[in-house]
């Protein structure tokens, strides 16, 4: 089996690999939800170099990634992302990695651009993680029978504080589930499903994402267990880069770093404002 064992520098090139795998796991989350919603309307476009999705007016989905990493980022390009954005009804909003440039940056705010929201985009490679003993939890790929449990799971985790999101989170999860490239994994605890993970792939970068557990199984140990397989997953099927997004200085960002991801770089959300 091929590995990757070359001194990994967070610069231009790493920043284009992890944006990338992270746009395309989001085009695949628009394709996905056109397969099932057919009248959705969601598609996504591909100019400069950048991903451009709309998966629906009100979507977290909905934006851009890449800009300015591929190519200078022109006015003429973003002229036809932000039509396509607006076209649909939809606000424009684009991640932006600071390897973009000064020049990228100086574009947005001269058209109105304002920041409004910052994460930190994580990487470390892709090891074989020493096997650990964890008790009555059990980890393992979910199959295709088991969509509605695991978007039923993955829902009751994230909407603990807000039970009126519980709906909508179920159908993102069935929307999740069913991307082309993401692996959908279920922890059990005692035979109980508790918690759910994802690993969305691309060019050798593993996405780390869908980390949700039910609050009755909560600091018992699941999503330790769960990194712990998606990287003997990854690893096993010669993956390089492990990566993860996380709010800038979150407990997310410090459980991440524990388990030896680094900060690649303070990634800015870029929101259209026009008076």
């Amino acid at each position: 089996m091929y590995r990757y064992d070359a001194m990994v520098f967070a610069d231009l090139d790493l920043s284009r690999r992890l944006e990338r795998a992270e746009g395309q796991a989001c085009l695949e989350f628009a394709e996905a939800r056109r397969r099932l919603y057919p009248d959705s309307g969601a598609t996504w476009i591909e100019c400069a170099g950048a991903y451009a999705v709309f998966d629906g007016v009100d979507s977290p989905v909905t934006q851009s990634f890449g800009l300015g990493l591929s190519e200078p980022l022109s006015q003429a390009s973003l002229d036809r992302i932000e039509s396509f954005f607006l076209e649909r009804g939809a606000g424009v909003v684009h991640e932006v990695s600071p390897l973009a440039g000064i020049e990228t940056l100086d574009l947005l705010c001269t058209r109105g651009y304002r920041p409004v929201e910052l994460s930190s985009v994580m990487y470390r490679p892709v090891e074989r993680p020493v096997r650990k003993d964890h008790g009555a939890i059990i980890v393992r790929v979910a199959a295709i029978e088991d969509a509605p449990l695991w978007a039923s799971v993955s829902a009751r985790g994230w909407a603990h504080e807000h039970p009126e999101l519980q709906d909508f989170l179920e159908q993102f999860g069935a929307i999740a589930f069913a991307r082309q490239q993401g692996v959908n994994f279920i922890a059990e605890l005692d035979g109980e499903p508790g918690a759910t993970g994802t690993l969305c792939l691309h060019d050798r970068v593993a996405l780390f994402g869908g980390a949700s557990t039910i609050p009755e199984m909560r600091r018992r140990g699941l999503q330790t267990a769960l990194l712990e397989a998606r990287m003997s997953y990854a690893f096993d099927r010669g993956y390089e880069l492990a990566m993860m997004v996380t709010e800038a200085g979150s407990q997310s960002q410090r459980n991440a770093e524990r388990k030896d991801f680094r900060i690649a770089y303070t990634r800015t959300k870029w929101q259209l404002y026009r008076s």
